[in-house]
C-alpha cells in the first residue's frame, strides 16, 4: 500500500489528471452500486457452487467429474444467454490416485497410523509398500550436505513448515512448496527410496494436502506422499527420541495417457470493438478427493457471475467480454497454454484478463501485470472500490491461467480476497462447499464485475 499512496494522494488532491471527470464519476459509482445490489440480492453464483461442488464434484483433469463440470458449466452459460458459448479442445495429463493410501510409523515395536496423500503425478509404491527409515530435512541445502552415505535407502521427509509470520500466507506457501514439487527428485538423485512432505498449511489438523510435484530429467523416479502437519510433528517428535524410527507407506497412483477435454467459454459480444477482448475465468479443474470449493469452483462461478450481472444490468459492453473456465491449473496449465496459443493463432487482441483462483473469500484487492501508465490508470479508481473494503490495486500478479497470455501484451488482474483462511482448505478434501461464505463470493463476483466495467467503458491504453 505505501507504493499507493504518492499516486493516490496526489489524484485526490488534483494534482494528476483524473482519468474521469466528476458526473463520469458519479455515474460510474451508481452503477457499481447496482452490481454490488444485485450481487447480494439476486445472485447466482453461490447455487451454481453448490451444484458445481455437490452435484459434479471433484474434477482432475482427465476424469469424469471434470468432463461433466464442462458440460454443467457450458449449460450454465447458454441458460444466461450469453451470446455464444464454445467449448476449445485440450489434451491434459490424466493422473489417478487409485486405492486410499496407507502409512504409519514404526518405533520401539509400536505402530501409529498416519493420514497421508500421494502427491500429484507420483508413482505408486512397490505393491506392499515401502518400509524405511527416515532423514528429516528442512531444505535441500541440508540434505544435499548429509550426501548419499546418509540418505541411501532411507525416506527424506522434508519438514519446513509455511512461515507462520507471513501476514500474507501466499507469501508463505511460496516459501515451502518447492519441498512439494522437487523433493522427490532431490531425494532420489541421493538414493532415497521414497520422500515424504509436511502439508502446505498453516494449520495443525489430519487433513493431508495433495499438490503437484515433478520429476526432474535423469534423476530416479521415487514416490512422494504428503503427511498432515499433525502426522509431521508427530514423526518429528518420534524422530528425536527415536533415531532408527522407520516409516511405512503404500500407494497405487499412476499416470494414464493424456485425454481429450476442454475450456469452457461464453462471451458476451461488443457493441463497438467486437473484435477486442477481455476475459473473466477461473480454473474447472480441482484435485480428485476434494470437491474444489474454493480451488477454484469460487472462481469459475464468480465469473460467470460477473458477466451475467453486467447483462443483466443491460450494460452494452464496447469490446466482447469472455468467462472463460480453463482446464487444468492444477497439474499442467494445459488449459491456459491451449487458451493463449488459440488467441494469438486467430490474432484476437485480449485488452485484459481477470483471473480468481485465491478462494471464495473477502475481496480486498487486485493484482496488476502491466507497465506503469496501465497500473496507475486502474489505481486511480481506487476510490470507486474503497466503499467495498477493497484498497489493495497493484501489489500482486494475475493469475496462472492467464499467465500465458502476458506475452501478448495483456494486462493480467488476479482477484485478492482475504488468505488467511485458504490454506486450511487448499488442495485438501475439506475444501468442500459449506467452507465457502454466500456473502463473500457475491461481494468477490461483484468486485469482478464492477473492474470489468471500467476496464470496458475506459480502456487501459
Amino acid at each position: 500500500m505505501k507504493q499507493l499512496l504518492p499516486l493516490l494522494s496526489l489524484g485526490f488532491l488534483g494534482f494528476a489528471a483524473p482519468v474521469f471527470a466528476q458526473n463520469d464519476y458519479q455515474a460510474d459509482s451508481i452503477f457499481i452500486r447496482k452490481i454490488f445490489n444485485t450481487s447480494l440480492s439476486e445472485g447466482k453464483s453461490y447455487e451454481w457452487l453448490r451444484h458445481l461442488t455437490q452435484n459434479v464434484g471433484s474434477r482432475l483433469s482427465g476424469s469424469e467429474g471434470a468432463a461433466k463440470a464442462v458440460a454443467y458449466t457450458k449449460s450454465v452459460m447458454e441458460q444466461e444467454k450469453f451470446n455464444q458459448v464454445f467449448l476449445q479442445n485440450v489434451m491434459v495429463p490424466h493422473w489417478v490416485r487409485g486405492a486410499k493410501e496407507k502409512a504409519a510409523i514404526y518405533s520401539n515395536k509400536v505402530k501409529t497410523v498416519v493420514p497421508i496423500a500421494a502427491l500429484g503425478g507420483s508413482v505408486a509404491t512397490p505393491k506392499g509398500g515401502i518400509r524405511a527409515k527416515v532423514i528429516e530435512v528442512k531444505s535441500f541445502q541440508e540434505l544435499r550436505e548429509l550426501g548419499t552415505e546418509k540418505v541411501k535407502g532411507k525416506i527424506v521427509f522434508f519438514n519446513r513448515p509455511m512461515d507462520p509470520t507471513k501476514l500474507n500466507t501466499f507469501e508463505a506457501y511460496a516459501g515451502a512448496v518447492e519441498q512439494r514439487g522437487a523433493g522427490a527428485s532431490e531425494a532420489a538423485k541421493l538414493g532415497a527410496v521414497g520422500s515424504l512432505v509436511r502439508s502446505m498449511t498453516t494449520r495443525l489438523d489430519d487433513v493431508p494436502h495433495t499438490g503437484s510435484m515433478r520429476y526432474a530429467s535423469g534423476a530416479p523416479i521415487i514416490p512422494a506422499a504428503a503427511i498432515t502437519t499433525n502426522g509431521a510433528e508427530l514423526l518429528s517428535k518420534t524422530l528425536k527420541e527415536n533415531p532408527d524410527t522407520e516409516f511405512y507407506f503404500e500407494q497405487s497412483c499412476e499416470t494414464l495417457p493424456d485425454a481429450p477435454s476442454h475450456n469452457v467459454i461464453g462471451e458476451l459480444k461488443g457493441s463497438k470493438n467486437p473484435a477486442k477482448y477481455i476475459a473473466v475465468g477461473g480454473h474447472l479443474d480441482s484435485w480428485d478427493f476434494a470437491q474444489g470449493a474454493h480451488d477454484d469452483g469460487s472462481g469459475c462461478v464468480q465469473s460467470i457471475e460477473a458477466v451475467r450481472i453486467l447483462k443483466t444490468l443491460g450494460y452494452q459492453p464496447n469490446n466482447t467480454l469472455r468467462a472463460v473456465m480453463f482446464m487444468n491449473e492444477e497439474n499442467g496449465l494445459k488449459g491456459g497454454i491451449a487458451y493463449a496459443d488459440s488467441a494469438k493463432s486467430k490474432k484476437e487482441m485480449h485488452i485484459a484478463a481477470i483471473e480468481s483462483d485465491r478462494g471464495g473469500f473477502t475481496p480486498l484487492g487486485f493484482g496488476i501485470v502491466g507497465n506503469a501508465a496501465q497500473k496507475a490508470k486502474i489505481q486511480q479508481w481506487q476510490k470507486l472500490f474503497a466503499t467495498y473494503g477493497i484498497h489493495e490495486l497493484g501489489p500482486g500478479g494475475g493469475g496462472a491461467d492467464i499467465g500465458p497470455l502476458a506475452q501478448q501484451g495483456t494486462v493480467l488482474l488476479g482477484l485478492i480476497p482475504d488468505s488467511q483462511r485458504y490454506f486450511d482448505y487448499h488442495h485438501a478434501s475439506n475444501d468442500s462447499f459449506e467452507a465457502v461464505s454466500k456473502r463473500e463470493l457475491e461481494l468477490g463476483a461483484a468486485a469482478m464485475a464492477s473492474m470489468l466495467y471500467l476496464i470496458d467503458k475506459y480502456g487501459l491504453d
